[in-house]
């Protein structure tokens, strides 16, 4: 009898992140038994860490009643990192490699991914770049058509200060002709980025740097409908009928890109009664999450 267990793990990247994830398995007969069932790899979004509210901290609970393993990992852009500095989205590739890996090396061999609002577009960037390496398929939760285009409408619409424009010129300004560099990097408030007051709920803060590779118009790697056509495996689209940040025409649309590149392994889901954060309806979250895996798993 193999117990249900909760454990924080550390490991570092290629590039010398430290990364703390939480695993969590449920009780299983054999250790055979918990290596074949299957575990998702969740990433988050800009507050993303493994406590917080909503699908972060729920998800692992719920599954974990299914027979589901969870893997919560904290990357480089947990914790704020788009405003300390180190949540430059291209380099998120590295922690999600090392998790892989670090599971493959356990002995799991069913591992899927599952990212929620900006970890959908780190999922989909890793998926696109490595071939799926070690993964079996993608759920996407509130899965942005594209991150740079995605703040740029909404900044047009609540007329924030300073406009995307602005903030495109005072990055070329102090990045200069190297964004890679970090020394001359800055800290910048977005007032009006969220909604049409100064209250702090509706400001944004990044840094230069962060903003250039994950929100700027030559952030490659973060415009998913660019790069999700490369995604070949079965991919689920689960999004809030209500969701109120990512509209519901993205999903369908990057779902249409996908078929068109010739994967008609996509299914997209609606959930009712749920916003941005599916598991606001949790039973209809995790039963579409539990079919779908199952469905995959028939397949292979």
């Amino acid at each position: 009898m193999i117990n249900e267990q909760k454990s924080l793990l550390t490991y570092e990247t290629e590039d010398g992140f430290e990364v703390n994830s939480l695993l969590v398995t449920p009780e299983f007969a054999s250790e055979e038994d918990l290596y074949e069932s299957p575990i998702i790899i969740n990433l988050y979004g800009v507050l993303g860490h493994f406590l917080t509210r909503g699908t972060p901290v729920r998800l692992p609970p719920l599954l974990k009643e299914r027979n589901i393993s969870t893997l919560s990992v904290n990357t480089r852009m947990a914790f704020m990192g788009q405003i300390m500095g180190e949540g430059v989205f291209p380099d998120t590739i590295h922690e999600m490699k090392e998790s892989v890996n670090i599971l493959q090396k356990e002995g799991f061999r069913n591992i899927f991914m599952l990212g929620y609002s900006l970890g959908a577009s780190m999922a989909v960037y890793y998926a696109s770049q490595t071939g799926s390496l070690g993964i079996k398929g993608l759920i996407l939760e509130g899965c942005s058509y594209s991150l740079p285009y995605s703040q740029q409408r909404r900044l047009e619409r609540n007329r924030s200060i300073p406009s995307y424009e602005a903030i495109y010129l005072k990055a070329r300004e102090v990045l200069g002709s190297n964004p890679e560099k970090k020394k001359n990097d800055q800290v910048f408030i977005v007032y009006r980025a969220w909604g049409d007051s100064f209250n702090p709920v509706d400001a944004e803060m990044f840094t230069y740097r962060t903003w250039w590779f994950m929100r700027g118009p030559h952030a490659y790697y973060a415009k998913t409908c660019e790069i999700i056509q490369d995604v070949k495996i079965p991919v689920l689209f689960i999004h809030g009928a209500e969701d109120d940040i990512v509209d519901v025409w993205e999903p369908k649309e990057l779902k249409n890109i996908m078929n068109q590149a010739g994967n008609k392994d996509v299914t997209l889901c609606y959930i009712p009664d749920a916003k941005h954060d599916c598991v606001e309806n949790p039973q209809v979250s995790i039963d579409t999450i539990t079919g779908w895996i199952s469905e995959v798993g028939a397949k292979t």
